[in-house]
């Protein structure tokens, strides 16, 4: 039986989808929507990024090649988001739709109906993922229920927030630069040649991490939601999560209580907020824990004229960690 929430969604991607069929024909070469993304135009490969970080990788891939169109709003939070007819229809005229299966369902589904086979490249499938975080899932259920309560992230049950890993990003960017050198023949040297660049980059920015998180006297890091699994996998800390993978659930009083303990017993000292969402309940579990909060970006969305970029977040964050967790 469906929630409220999924009948309301699947009446509007229905609305959607028939508007963006018209859409695919009436819309013409037009640009897209979204933020550091350029209108599609000349022989310039089109290719839809589902998020911020996305775009990132397929502006970096695909450089003066593509017109990368965004689907996400600047700096908002992407989850829930949900895709206007023009968007659904951006997803249909693009060559390829660069996305991470189990962050935005409406993309999921836009790329289901819109963008099948070679159209659409999954960055989950590129990368070996996680599961999420089962304690977290699970108090979720067992308090409010699976059914009504439960989200739709992970695809087949995959924790979707791989690019908080820089060497996983890497693997997509390879990935990313061979699938658009196959669709675009005629610029498949240049493509392969950024993605190697960007490849590099990324690279060395999981140097700086391993170096950097390589002795720390903390290992536990308190996050506003499950966002941080992989980037705890990767250079062996410990992600304790207010939310699970789906920022927008918020914890019974009775959870808050066992993460008060959960701090205390790890003897952690800061409780990490984020930028798209509220940080209230993280600044609750602070004072209740005694500790201090501090703000660790998830790089979901970037706010639009900022000057950062992922690689500068990233080394942001690098900071955060190492004073949190008091690294030498």
């Amino acid at each position: 039986m469906l929630t409220s929430r999924k009948r309301a969604r699947a009446l509007s991607l229905t609305a959607v989808s028939v508007l963006a069929l018209a859409g695919l024909t009436a819309c013409g070469d037009a640009g897209g929507s979204g933020s550091g993304g350029s209108g599609g135009s000349g022989d310039k490969i089109r290719v839809a990024a589902s998020f911020y970080p996305m775009a990132w990788l397929a502006e970096k891939v695909g450089g003066a090649d593509a017109a990368v169109q965004t689907l996400a709003k600047p700096g908002a939070e992407p989850h829930d988001q949900e895709l206007t007819a023009r968007q659904v229809a951006d997803v249909g005229r693009a060559k390829l739709t660069l996305y991470v299966k189990g962050v935005q369902p409406a993309v999921d589904e836009a790329v289901a109906k819109h963008a099948k086979g070679d159209k659409a490249l999954d960055a989950t499938s590129v990368v070996k993922t996680l599961a999420p975080p089962a304690e977290e899932e699970h108090a979720h259920e067992h308090e409010h229920g699976a059914e009504e309560h439960g989200h739709d992230h992970g695809g087949a049950g995959a924790d979707p927030h791989i690019w908080l890993d820089p060497n996983r990003m890497a693997t997509v960017a390879d990935a990313l630069g061979k699938r658009l050198a196959a669709l675009d023949p005629a610029h498949a040297a240049g493509y392969q040649s950024r993605a190697a660049a960007v490849v590099k980059q990324l690279n060395d920015l999981d140097g700086r991490f391993k170096s950097g998180l390589g002795a720390c006297e903390q290992k536990t890091i308190v996050t506003a939601h499950a966002a941080f699994g992989y980037l705890a996998d990767r250079y062996g800390l410990k992600q304790v999560s207010i939310a699970g993978v789906d920022p927008s659930s918020e914890p019974s009083p009775k959870r808050l209580g066992e993460l008060t303990h959960e701090i205390r017993e790890a003897k952690a000292t800061t409780v990490f907020t984020e930028t798209l969402v509220s940080p209230k309940v993280a600044e609750t579990l602070a004072r209740e824990a005694g500790v201090r909060t501090a703000v660790l970006d998830p790089v979901e969305g970037i706010k639009e004229g900022s000057s950062d970029d992922y690689l500068s977040v990233m080394r942001k964050n690098l900071d955060t960690l190492r004073s949190s967790l008091e690294c030498k």
